[in-house]
Protein backbone atom coordinates (compact mmCIF):
# COMPACT_ATOMS: atom_id res chain seq x y z
CA UNK A 1 0.00 0.00 0.00
CA UNK A 2 1.23 3.54 -0.64
CA UNK A 3 0.85 6.32 1.64
CA UNK A 4 -2.30 7.63 0.17
CA UNK A 5 -4.07 4.65 0.04
CA UNK A 6 -2.72 3.79 3.84
CA UNK A 7 -4.29 7.45 5.03
CA UNK A 8 -7.12 6.20 2.74
CA UNK A 9 -7.54 2.80 4.85
CA UNK A 10 -7.22 4.01 8.15
CA UNK A 11 -9.46 7.24 7.30
CA UNK A 12 -12.02 4.08 6.21
CA UNK A 13 -11.42 2.49 9.61
CA UNK A 14 -11.92 5.42 11.65
CA UNK A 15 -15.41 5.99 9.82
CA UNK A 16 -16.49 2.64 10.61
CA UNK A 17 -15.80 3.19 14.31
CA UNK A 18 -17.28 6.14 14.70
CA UNK A 19 -20.36 4.15 13.20
CA UNK A 20 -19.97 1.61 15.70
CA UNK A 21 -19.79 4.52 18.42
CA UNK A 22 -22.89 5.40 16.99
CA UNK A 23 -24.26 2.00 17.84
CA UNK A 24 -22.93 1.96 21.48
CA UNK A 25 -20.87 -0.79 20.86
CA UNK A 26 -17.78 -1.38 22.69
CA UNK A 27 -14.34 -1.88 21.55
CA UNK A 28 -14.43 -5.75 21.36
CA UNK A 29 -17.91 -5.71 20.29
CA UNK A 30 -16.89 -3.21 16.99
CA UNK A 31 -13.29 -4.85 16.57
CA UNK A 32 -15.33 -8.27 16.13
CA UNK A 33 -18.05 -6.43 14.32
CA UNK A 34 -15.42 -4.76 11.51
CA UNK A 35 -13.31 -8.34 11.23
CA UNK A 36 -16.84 -10.49 10.07
CA UNK A 37 -18.54 -7.73 8.02
CA UNK A 38 -15.71 -5.27 6.43
CA UNK A 39 -12.66 -8.05 6.87
CA UNK A 40 -10.68 -5.53 8.90
CA UNK A 41 -8.22 -7.11 11.00
CA UNK A 42 -8.78 -6.70 14.99
CA UNK A 43 -5.30 -5.10 14.98
CA UNK A 44 -5.95 -2.29 13.04
CA UNK A 45 -8.92 -1.51 14.37
CA UNK A 46 -7.38 -1.85 17.93
CA UNK A 47 -4.95 0.44 16.82
CA UNK A 48 -6.82 2.61 15.54
CA UNK A 49 -9.46 3.18 18.09
CA UNK A 50 -6.59 3.58 20.51
CA UNK A 51 -4.99 6.59 18.49
CA UNK A 52 -8.55 7.90 18.44
CA UNK A 53 -8.75 7.51 22.40
CA UNK A 54 -5.44 9.55 22.61
CA UNK A 55 -6.63 12.62 20.52
CA UNK A 56 -10.07 12.61 21.86
CA UNK A 57 -9.75 11.55 25.60
CA UNK A 58 -11.95 13.48 27.32
CA UNK A 59 -14.96 11.88 24.69
CA UNK A 60 -13.87 8.75 25.36
CA UNK A 61 -14.32 8.72 29.38
CA UNK A 62 -17.34 9.97 28.86
CA UNK A 63 -18.24 7.15 26.26
CA UNK A 64 -16.78 4.27 28.88
CA UNK A 65 -18.60 5.77 31.88
CA UNK A 66 -21.89 5.10 29.45
CA UNK A 67 -21.16 2.08 28.52
CA UNK A 68 -21.16 0.85 32.14
CA UNK A 69 -24.00 2.29 32.93
CA UNK A 70 -25.34 1.08 29.86
CA UNK A 71 -24.67 -2.55 30.61
CA UNK A 72 -25.57 -2.30 34.02
CA UNK A 73 -29.29 -1.71 32.89
CA UNK A 74 -29.29 -4.48 29.60
CA UNK A 75 -30.29 -7.72 30.07
CA UNK A 76 -28.08 -10.24 29.10
CA UNK A 77 -28.97 -12.51 25.89
CA UNK A 78 -29.99 -15.32 27.98
CA UNK A 79 -32.28 -13.40 29.82
CA UNK A 80 -33.48 -11.45 26.52
CA UNK A 81 -34.49 -14.83 25.38
CA UNK A 82 -36.15 -15.98 28.36
CA UNK A 83 -38.34 -12.85 28.16
CA UNK A 84 -39.05 -13.25 24.47
CA UNK A 85 -40.46 -17.18 25.07
CA UNK A 86 -42.23 -15.95 27.77
CA UNK A 87 -43.98 -13.43 25.80
CA UNK A 88 -44.73 -15.57 23.24
CA UNK A 89 -45.70 -18.65 25.03
CA UNK A 90 -48.28 -15.47 27.29
CA UNK A 91 -49.58 -13.97 23.32
CA UNK A 92 -50.19 -17.57 22.44
CA UNK A 93 -53.97 -18.39 22.18
CA UNK A 94 -54.64 -21.90 23.78
CA UNK A 95 -55.73 -24.79 21.75
CA UNK A 96 -59.27 -24.76 22.93
CA UNK A 97 -59.67 -21.30 21.95
CA UNK A 98 -58.25 -21.99 18.44
CA UNK A 99 -60.97 -23.87 17.29
CA UNK A 100 -64.21 -22.62 19.42
CA UNK A 101 -66.26 -19.96 18.33
CA UNK A 102 -67.84 -18.53 21.71
CA UNK A 103 -66.07 -15.30 21.53
CA UNK A 104 -67.88 -14.53 18.31
CA UNK A 105 -71.80 -15.03 19.81
CA UNK A 106 -71.61 -12.26 21.70
CA UNK A 107 -70.90 -10.15 18.57
CA UNK A 108 -74.14 -8.57 17.45
CA UNK A 109 -74.50 -6.39 14.02
CA UNK A 110 -75.12 -2.02 15.00
CA UNK A 111 -77.74 -1.10 12.95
Amino acid sequence: MGDGSSASYIHMVHHLIEKCIIFKMSKEECMETLSRHANIKPVITSTVWNELEKENKEFFEAYAESQNNDRHDRMSEQETSQMIRKLISDNEDPPSSRTSSSSSRNIRPTT
